[in-house]
């Protein structure tokens, strides 16, 4: 090729692309392949569609007329199915959890039901929380409508149980999940498990679980407060009393090698335990929540509630096993009242908060809700935050050790605080936004009051007078912090009544003074 002819060929580089293509593909042409382009596209979607919905109904249908193996194997392929279209949807496409989300599986037996469904009519509500009761046995009376509905577990006399302090109901308990998986409800996020005599706090319930993503597999719960429980059982374990949430990924994968799990851990003492092994093998570990209460304590459960954890109260459990929360009530009246508080402003109850009086030196702690402590002296954030040890730990009613700090617990009235409960709870406010909770002093024939002048002003106080803006659920979503709260008044002899606020702390400003 000559010099002139390069040049001529380097000046015109598309002069044979142009020969080649303009003649042939005019514009009409490409918009034309494009529209059947993408008709072929969403023809092979629809057909896919399709069939993927029949097969899934196919699924569902048969799993009605199956034996068992079959039916296990066509739920897993169905959830399996529900898995993927959840993880191709986010988070931010979905409504938030709320309780028609959760799935309650509760242990419970036909013969001790009426003494304890008490516990569980406080939280149940009929039309609005979902899942049963799994009893032992067909309840040979009428069963009450304001309890859960009941299933009757199925025969579980082929696995082994080799504990020999325990009982082979640890098995049909650990197993409920099992069964209320394969009842194949739909929209199910969460499965929550609790005992027969496990109190719930719904909301609160919600607001936890909806902090973490439940297309995960998570398995939430929190350990006993005996140290010596821990150690026998599990630090690595939700405890079953307290109540623990299972989301459904995990639920899926769970059911798929329970039964062998139950087997292998034989010699495992009770449900929750088994079910902790069975976590282990699929590699899950239990996320710790401080709102689940085992309550594995005996004596007054008071110092624990009165130094609540900074986390909402989620559960209690084994209330038979210690006294009232309230004086001078039954259990159930005084879970009646601490519920009345609970459903006025659900995320701050038994929230504690602190305040200071400079001008006489007192000091306040606050948990709301419940009880009202007064100093007539200035103590540190860290004796407030701190338990008193007004029980016992559960097996050897021992004073230690606990799973929290714990402090002294004087029997002389000069060495604690002045002690308020809860008398009423009232919405105030334009918008009934805020909250005014009243507390009184409830004394015994037996109880005493310090005889130290430096005590007198403060026993002239009646009560105390508490109000605060509703919490929003969306605190918790936060980075945790106690709320600060001041005194508005004085009281004394002639104005028996102290009026507390509980607020937001500023910034820069601590919960206690400088």
């Amino acid at each position: 090729m000559s010099p002139s002819s390069r040049e001529n060929h380097v000046q015109n580089p598309f002069k044979t692309w142009k020969l080649l293509v303009s003649p042939l593909i005019k514009p009409m042409d490409i918009v034309s392949l494009f529209v059947k382009s993408a008709l072929f596209i969403f023809t092979v979607i629809s057909i896919y569609l399709l069939f993927f919905y029949a097969l899934s109904n196919k699924l569902h249908y048969s799993t009605s007329n199956c034996p068992q193996s079959q039916c296990d194997t066509n739920r897993l392929l169905s959830s399996q199915k529900k898995l993927l279209t959840r993880q191709n949807t986010t988070l931010y496409n979905e409504p938030k959890t709320n309780v028609s989300h959760i799935v309650f599986g509760i242990g419970g037996s036909a013969n001790t039901w009426d003494d304890r469904r008490h516990y569980c009519e406080l939280w149940w509500k009929p039309g609005l929380t979902r899942g049963f009761v799994w009893l032992d046995e067909k309840p040979n009376k009428t069963w009450p409508a304001t309890s859960p509905p009941y299933k009757v577990s199925q025969d579980t006399s082929r696995f082994q149980y080799t504990s020999w302090y325990g009982t082979r109901s640890a098995i049909r308990i650990a197993r409920i999940i099992k069964e209320t998986f394969r009842l194949g409800l739909g929209d199910v996020r969460w499965f929550v498990l609790g005992d027969d005599d496990t109190v719930f706090f719904l909301e609160n319930l919600v607001t936890v679980l909806g902090r973490y993503d439940h297309n995960q597999m998570y398995y939430i719960g929190g350990n006993s407060e005996s140290v010596e429980q821990d150690v026998i059982h599990s630090y690595t374990m939700a405890y079953g009393g307290g109540g623990f949430a299972i989301s459904y990924p995990l639920a899926a994968e769970l059911v798929r090698v329970l039964d062998g799990c139950i087997d292998r851990y034989a010699s495992f003492y009770g449900s929750d335990q088994k079910v902790q092994g069975c976590m282990a093998e699929i590699g899950v570990p239990v996320t710790k929540e401080l709102g689940f209460h085992q309550i594995d304590i005996r004596g007054d459960p008071y110092g624990l509630l009165a130094a609540h954890p900074l986390s909402p109260i989620v559960s209690l459990h084994h209330l038979d096993y210690v006294l009232p929360i309230f004086p001078n009530m039954s259990q159930i009246e005084s879970l009646k009242k601490l519920m009345g508080a609970y459903k006025t402003d659900p995320n701050r109850a038994v929230q504690q908060s602190f305040c200071y009086d400079l001008s006489r030196n007192w000091t306040v702690s606050v948990s709301w809700g419940y009880t009202v402590q007064l100093y007539p002296s200035l103590e540190t954030a860290k004796r407030l935050e701190t338990a008193y040890l007004t029980f016992k730990s559960w097996r050897s009613w021992s004073d230690e050790p606990f799973t929290f700090n714990t402090q002294y617990f004087s029997p002389n009235p000069c060495e604690r605080p002045i002690i308020y409960f809860l008398d009423r709870v009232q919405k105030a406010g334009k918008g009934k936004d805020q909250t005014l909770t009243t507390y009184e002093r409830v004394k015994s024939e037996h109880d005493k009051d310090c005889d130290n002048k430096a005590y007198a002003p403060a026993l002239a106080v009646k009560r105390f007078q508490v109000s605060a803006s509703t919490l929003d659920p969306d605190h918790w979503k936060l980075a945790p912090r106690r709320q600060c709260c001041e005194v508005i008044n004085g009281g004394g002899s002639r104005n028996s009544a102290v009026r507390i606020k509980i607020r937001e702390c500023k910034s820069f400003e601590s919960v206690t003074p400088p």
